[in-house]
This record gives structure tokens, C-alpha cells and sequence, in this order.
């Protein structure tokens, strides 16, 4: 620790500290003498012309809205870039800026003061060549200096906006390899099951529009197995969490692995959690269908259609379901395809003689 015994007797603190990349940092002895963790420090900032020295002066709140008033925006220096401009056009027409409507799905009390530095780190993504350790240094930065150990919804709403905002980045500037960092770094932190699950399901599109299956892969599994840990009085949550995966997979690219997850995990549930809903069953079938798996859908369908009694309220809507599956197109009179048309058409006949 620095020496305090200053021979001004107006000096409180000395210390000396060192600019790091992403910033200074008051000393921790300093802090825990002046700040409260819980409470909102304001200062007033000033560098003289000659630029020798950086004077803050702490202020109340009321101070600072006062001053955001007055303010000047011209009297701010320019802060030179070597990245893109705000709202450059690049090759494709794309405005290269941040989406801020998509990161912030969900408000923070810390929103405002992370959204300046999420944006300096976007231009540090967007500079050639890209500054990638500046601009992760930041993205860490908020990940450190804006949790709060009080309330963690609000430590997982930070970690979620960060995590759409890490999508983004690979998407545009195509850098892949910050899944592994994402998942690893961030996602074992959110404490709240609902945005642990979007997030997962949000790396399982960037990683299927970036084509890395075996990420996909991966991600989809933690997504099942945290449908598997809702409680069976917690269904409606269960059929909800299959239906944002089906949304996120369905009519893309996807490798076979991510096709036997999908299969076994939904066949699971329909033989043998579900079992008598006939609602839950039906929601089943449709995403086997919404998935191109046509032969499991129709499988389904017609064990249903078959179990539900004449004049059950389901049967039309289920019948109608089993008339749209037999004429989709699957893989029909081939050696590998696992239905039996001619069971199919004795079936139907033996409808029609009953009725």
C-alpha cells in the first residue's frame, strides 16, 4: 500500500496507479473507504488544455443531471477511430452499428452505462485488422464492473444482453471462436433458468447460421437437459421450451446428430411423460412435423387417432392431422422408410367398412 503520510495536510489518499486497456482503477483501499458498494458515485470530470492532469471531482446525482442539462456537445474533444464510422455502409448494404433494440431485450438497472462501452468495443470488432483483445477487454470489463451481488435477475439480464451482443458480433464480423468463450465464460453464471435456457437457445442459432454444427450440437443438449429438470406439474413450461428449439432449428441446415437429439427427446416425451394429454401429444406431433420428421409425426398420429374414443372432441382435428401427414412428402415406396403403406391402406378401408 502507498504511503498516506503526505506532508500536505490537505492530502486524504496517495497512490500511484497505471492506465491498464481498459481503463484506471481507483485503489481498492480508496474505495472501500469512500464508495459504498450500493450506492451511485458521481464525478465531474476536467482535463486543462495542456492535458497534464485528470481532475475529478465527486458530485451529487442531482449535480449531474443538472450538468448532463448544460452541456455542450461540441466542447467534447473528437475522439479518433481507427474502425468504421457510426453507421458506415458496408459491402452488402448493412449499416455497420450496434443493434441496440435486439441486445437489450430485457432492461437492467446498469443498461445506461454499459451501452457506451458495448458500443467502443463494437468499433474495436469493426476495425481492420480488428482490435479483438481491446475490444473483449471491454465486453470483460462490464461482465466485472456492473454485478451486483444483491439481485441476480439483474446480473442475469447483464449477462443475457451481453451474450445477444457477443451474437452479433460473430454473425457480422465472423468470429466464430467466441461460442467456446461464451459458453464457457458467461452462460455457467446466469442464475435464472428461463435466460439460461433463451441463451442457450440463442447460441444454438448463431451456431447453426455460422455452420458450426458440433457447437449446435452441444448447446441443444444442455437446452434438453434443462427441459428435463422442469418438475411434471410444470408441463405448459416443458412444451413452451420444445417449441422456442423447434423455432430455432426448424427449416435450416442441421447435422444428423441434431436430428437424433430432436427425434429421441421428442419421442420420449410422447411415449412416455405425456402419455394420456391428448393436447400435449398433438403439440408433439406438430413439432415432429415442423422438423420434416413426417414418418414419426404420422406414427404418432395414428396411435392417437386409434386410442381416442368415436366421439371424443379431439378426433376430427386429430384425423385431419393423420389425412395432412399421409400426403406430405416423405420418403414413399423406399426400402429404408420405416411405414407400411399397405398397413396404411387396410387401416383406412377398415375405417370406411365401419363407418
Amino acid at each position: 500500500m502507498a504511503n498516506n503520510n503526505h506532508s500536505d495536510e490537505d492530502v486524504f489518499f496517495e497512490d500511484i496507479v497505471k492506465k491498464t486497456k481498459t481503463g484506471i482503477t481507483f485503489p481498492k483501499e480508496l474505495r472501500d473507504i469512500m464508495f459504498s458498494e450500493d450506492a451511485e458515485i458521481y464525478f465531474k470530470l476536467k482535463v486543462p488544455k495542456d492535458k497534464s492532469k485528470i481532475i475529478l471531482e465527486v458530485i451529487s446525482e442531482a449535480d449531474a443531471e443538472s450538468h448532463k442539462k448544460v452541456v455542450i456537445l461540441k466542447s467534447k474533444p473528437e475522439l479518433k477511430s481507427k474502425g468504421k464510422k457510426n453507421g458506415e455502409i458496408v459491402s452488402g448494404g448493412t449499416s455497420l452499428a450496434p443493434n441496440w433494440g435486439d441486445y437489450f431485450v430485457y432492461d437492467f438497472k446498469s443498461r445506461e452505462k454499459v451501452k457506451p462501452i458495448l458500443e467502443s468495443a463494437f468499433y474495436k470488432f469493426a476495425e481492420t485488422p480488428m482490435n479483438l483483445e481491446d475490444a473483449m477487454g471491454r465486453v470483460k470489463y462490464v461482465l466485472v464492473s456492473f454485478l451486483t451481488s444483491k439481485v441476480k435477475t439483474e446480473n442475469a439480464k447483464l449477462y443475457y444482453s451481453v451474450i445477444r451482443f457477443l451474437n452479433d458480433i460473430i454473425e457480422k464480423f465472423n468470429q466464430p471462436n467466441l461460442l467456446d468463450w461464451i459458453f464457457e465464460k458467461i452462460i455457467p453464471n446466469i442464475e435464472s433458468k428461463f435466460l439460461y435456457e433463451l441463451a442457450l437457445l440463442d447460441l444454438v442459432e448463431i451456431s447453426l447460421k455460422v455452420k458450426r454444427w458440433e457447437k449446435a450440437e452441444l448447446y441443444i443438449f444442455y437446452v434438453l437437459k434443462n427441459i428435463d429438470e422442469y418438475p411434471p406439474s410444470e408441463m405448459y413450461n416443458v412444451m413452451n421450451s420444445f417449441k422456442q428449439l423447434v423455432k430455432k432449428v426448424k427449416g435450416v441446415e442441421r447435422s444428423d446428430k441434431i436430428d437424433i437429439l430432436l427425434k429421441e427427446k421428442l419421442m420420449e416425451y410422447a411415449e412416455n411423460v405425456i402419455k394420456e394429454d391428448v393436447d400435449y401429444k398433438i403439440q408433439i406431433i406438430e413439432f415432429l412435423e415442423d422438423l420434416d420428421y413426417i414418418e414419426l409425426a404420422y406414427k404418432l398420429a395414428k396411435e392417437l387417432e386409434k386410442t381416442l374414443p368415436p366421439k371424443s372432441v379431439r378426433i376430427d382435428e386429430v384425423r385431419k392431422i393423420v389425412k395432412r401427414l399421409y400426403i406430405a412428402p416423405i420418403a414413399e415406396n423406399k426400402p429404408q422408410s420405416s411405414i407400411d403403406y399397405d398397413e396404411i391402406d387396410e387401416d383406412d378401408n377398415t375405417e370406411k367398412d365401419q363407418t
